[in-house]
């Protein structure tokens, strides 16, 4: 729609004033839904699903305002844009959080039954969903919410048994007595990526095994004595000059009695301890691989909630580190315990309830990885159709993974998630794996286990889209997705499976690019988190500083690929510089009363003012576009930042209030046009960054349409571009600044007039002075200005240079000529340093064959510059030192 301006811009940058209620204008307006248009190209990002666990955190906000940037600039250059939502019901974390508000009420899941304990999940979620979408509107992310999915919804579910059923007919699914990793406290197996392992200081345990019918012994060293409880062998390397004579003897376990048989294994290590290792395949990986090459026994010493079971002996009910002090104590009595030395090493530990991981033999649901992973790896070596990672430093990381994968334990031993869909017959104990559940149900049980929750998020970017259905009108468009946007941490939990799933089911990469970012840490750099207390709520940020604030902090203070530290100083700064956006907008917008739209017009007389600064925002244009293109968000907020800044603000402004103050009609309306141009295409710019400010300022601008989410991103116009009118901005503006940095080194306050005589290299340079004599006369204050070819400059004068230009401001009596020489002294050795700077450059072969030819002529022109100032310098220092 036209609208004519009316300025009803508080005095005051207030961002709480400025966001409330905007949100609920985009979203009432459907600014945010997709449109299924086929005359635009699609585009499409799916959220990585926040948890169903409680508030979203810093990295959440920083992760879902790069999504948020690229979405809105991707709508506004006329893409038809699905940022599709949703969360993830985190099968371990969220369970764990209802059973601890269960144990506050004085109930526990088991007491409630599996049903009740299911209502009670779903009740959670609901609460968590909505606090999580009033987060998402505090940040403003541009969302199309009538396409909002969970990963347990039906459609998912369906996905997922789809899944399952699929791979287990294909073989890639199978179900088998493994050793897992055990978490102790939730009771539930965990993949090996959910074991975060930590360095601790720890004991080995040297013991020694009575070998049956000798007075030898073999020695025995381990850091987990209670598992020598389930040791069903010993062995040695079958090479090993040592225990060679030893092989297929008996020795007798310590305080168990028990006789283990001496194996001879290839995988033993001659060279590490006694060369010779207790084997316990139940609680081992390695010892497991060892005991059925050896067909040896698994005995299982420990409950699932790591107490000692009946195989324990003596140790039964016990915990399993308790077990440990009271076995080394019987082993030191009875003489089998030879030493104890201190031993750092590396111990796992649950990521979810910090608990030490028990290596624990386990009847599990495995997916079977080698074909699924090389297929995976044979997509990256396809230029079209591989996964571009952002930075591509990660793909190494990725593939490093992939080619030394082991298999994937996917079932979990919780209530919250999606329940396995495979049935025992309660008579014949035949399994059956299906999509529905088995016709006569009364005769068959269902698998009590659900999948790990990484299972469903592998399917994310498909089964948003309606997949298996082929027909499904969302998947046929927007699939596969442009890009994705997650942190390096869970490249493996999640980036590599939704790889593996999507080549496998659909044929094709789930997304174009990933793009990678770190982690958020505090302002010393350590890792937030709730246990130092450092961690910070940016619902607390926006509370403070305001959305938009918050987002262009977290979007221009660190480069792809790198961790960002917090600093509450540096969120300030950017409130300053919207509320520097803020108040020249309102004087801009104060200064075009009743100007509308239709009244723009940027076809007549420009000034040097107006030719510059509709440059610069080409130049602009150019460069945020670019950079936002290639997810450099820094660079192109550096880029806003700096024009909006420097040169919208400090200079075009208070250059323009000459006309808009003066008495000359055409050159105000001129300059009242280009203001509005100007800043409708800057709020254009920076709207992706600051949504809030942009749209309630463009609101207020002479504007076409409803939105300006929906607005057409700038482009630069040729038309515009004046590279004469740059260079002689630029030329002025280092004039103005000469004359000011001047007039600061003596004291002298711009409200004093000074003579100021500028000696032009040329002709041209004159007429050019003279043509923007205004501009001098206002911002320099000259009681007489001079400008020309031939000038001797006057005694006892400072004296500044620029391209193509002398100055001098004869300041008598305030000048002192030792700091003069001084100072120009300074001046001459940093262009000196300049030139020489630039001819090596210029001397090296391999720039100038290399580089494009504009780059080398523009390092050509910096010398020529240089060299002219350099000389002018000189001469000046001269003239000063000789009288």
């Amino acid at each position: 729609m036209e609208e004519e301006n009316k300025t009803v811009m508080s005095s005051k940058y207030d961002s709480a004033k400025v966001e409330r209620d905007r949100y609920r204008f985009w979203v009432d307006g459907n600014f945010f839904e997709a449109d299924c248009d086929k005359e635009k190209e699609p585009f499409t990002i799916v959220i990585p699903p926040p948890n169903v666990t409680g508030k979203l955190h810093l990295g959440h906000a920083w992760d879902t305002t790069m999504q948020d940037t690229i979405a809105r600039m991707k709508r506004m250059q006329g893409y038809d844009v699905l940022w599709l939502p949703g969360m993830d019901h985190a099968g371990i974390a969220t369970q764990a959080k209802i059973e601890a508000r269960l144990k506050e009420q004085g109930q526990s899941r088991h007491e409630l039954g599996r049903e009740k304990f299911l209502e009670a999940a779903w009740d959670w979620k609901e609460e968590y969903a909505d606090f999580i979408r009033s987060q998402w509107e505090k940040l403003g992310l541009g969302l199309d919410y009538s396409r909002e999915r969970f990963t347990m919804d039906d459609g998912l579910s369906a996905a997922v048994r789809e899944v399952f059923v699929t791979m287990y007919e294909k073989g890639l699914i199978y179900r088998g007595q493994y050793i897992i990793n055990w978490d102790p406290v939730t009771q539930t197996a965990l993949s090996d990526i959910e074991v975060e392992y930590e360095e601790v200081e720890g004991k080995f345990y040297h013991m020694r095994y009575p070998i049956k019918g000798s007075n030898e012994t073999i020695d025995i060293a381990t850091t987990r004595p209670e598992t020598m409880l389930g040791d069903t062998a010993v062995a040695v390397h079958p090479d090993d000059v040592r225990y060679k004579h030893l092989i297929g003897q008996t020795v007798i376990l310590p305080l168990v009695g028990r006789e283990l048989t001496i194996v001879a294994d290839w995988y033993v290590d001659m060279e590490m301890g006694s060369g010779a290792v207790k084997i316990t395949p139940a609680h081992d990986p390695n010892d497991f691989e060892i005991g059925n090459r050896h067909n040896l026994e698994r005995i299982l010493v420990m409950h699932e909630d790591g107490s000692m079971n009946e195989n324990a002996l003596d140790y039964q009910g016990l915990d399993r580190f308790d077990c440990r002090k009271q076995l080394v104590q019987d082993l030191q009595e009875q003489g089998f315990l030879l030493k104890i030395e201190d031993h750092v090493h590396q111990v796992g530990h649950s990521e979810r309830s910090g608990a030490v991981v028990e290596p624990y033999l386990s009847t599990q649901w495995f997916v079977y990885m080698k074909p699924l992973a090389d297929d995976a790896i044979a997509l990256q070596q396809q230029d079209d159709e591989k996964v571009h990672f952002v930075p591509d430093r990660f793909e190494r990381t990725y593939l490093h993974w992939m080619e030394n994968i082991r298999d994937w334990c996917v079932s979990r031993q919780l209530w919250w998630g999606h329940r396995i869909p495979a049935w025992y017959h309660k008579k014949t104990g035949d399994m059956y794996v299906g999509r529905e559940a088995p016709d006569d149900l009364e005769n068959w049980e269902q698998d009590d286990d659900v999948l790990d929750t990484w299972f469903s998020s592998a399917l994310w970017p498909f089964s948003t889209m309606g997949w298996p259905d082929d027909d499904a009108e969302d998947l046929n468009r927007y699939f596969p997705t442009d890009v994705l946007v997650t942190g390096y941490d869970i490249i493996f939990f999640w980036v590599a499976r939704m790889i593996f799933q999507s080549k496998q089911f659909t044929g094709k990469r789930p997304f174009r690019d990933v793009l990678i970012h770190g982690l958020i840490r505090d302002a010393e750099g350590q890792k937030m988190s709730k246990s130092l207390g450092n961690g910070v709520d940016p619902m607390d940020v926006i509370d403070q500083y305001g959305a938009d604030s918050l987002r262009y902090f977290l979007l221009t203070g660190s480069t792809p690929g790198q961790d960002l530290r917090f600093h509450w100083e540096k969120v300030e700064a950017t409130w300053n510089f919207a509320n520097k956006v803020w108040n020249a907008s309102r004087f801009s917008l104060m200064n075009m009363d009743n100007f509308r739209y239709e009244d723009i017009d940027l076809s007549g007389d420009k000034s040097l003012a107006d030719k510059w600064i509709l440059t610069r925002l080409n130049e602009t244009i150019e460069h945020v576009t670019r950079n936002t293109d290639k997810y450099e968000f820094g660079e192109a907020g550096r880029h806003l930042y700096n024009f909006i800044w420097d040169e919208l603000c400090d200079w075009y402004i208070e250059m323009a209030k000459l006309p808009l103050y003066g008495d000359d009609e055409h050159a105000k309306k001129t300059t009242r046009s280009v203001l509005a141009y100007v800043l409708d295409r800057t709020m254009r710019m920076l709207h992706p960054y600051m949504p809030f400010i942009t749209e309630e300022i463009w609101q207020q601008l002479p504007h076409k349409g409803d939105s300006i989410t929906v607005a057409k991103w700038p482009e630069p116009i040729a038309s515009f571009h004046d590279e004469a009118a740059a260079d002689e901005m630029k030329r002025l503006v280092a004039i103005i600044k000469s004359v000011r940095n001047s007039r600061a080194e003596v004291d002298t306050p711009i409200s004093k007039p000074v003579q100021l005589y500028i000696k032009a290299e040329s002709e041209a340079i004159v007429q050019e002075l003279e043509y923007n004599r205004g501009y001098l006369e206002r911002f320099c204050n000259p009681s007489e200005l001079v400008i020309d070819t031939d000038l001797k400059a006057p005694e006892k004068a400072m004296s500044a240079v620029v391209t193509g230009a002398e100055l001098f401001l004869p300041l008598e009596g305030l000048i002192d000529v030792d700091k003069e020489i001084n100072r120009l002294e300074k001046e001459l050795a940093k262009w000196t340093d300049e030139v020489d700077r630039v001819q090596k450059k210029l001397a090296n072969e391999g720039f100038t064959s290399k580089a494009p030819q504009k780059v080398v002529d523009e390092e050509r022109q910096k010398e020529a510059d240089y060299l002219e100032k350099q000389a002018k310098v000189k001469a000046r220092l001269d003239e000063l030192q000789s009288s």
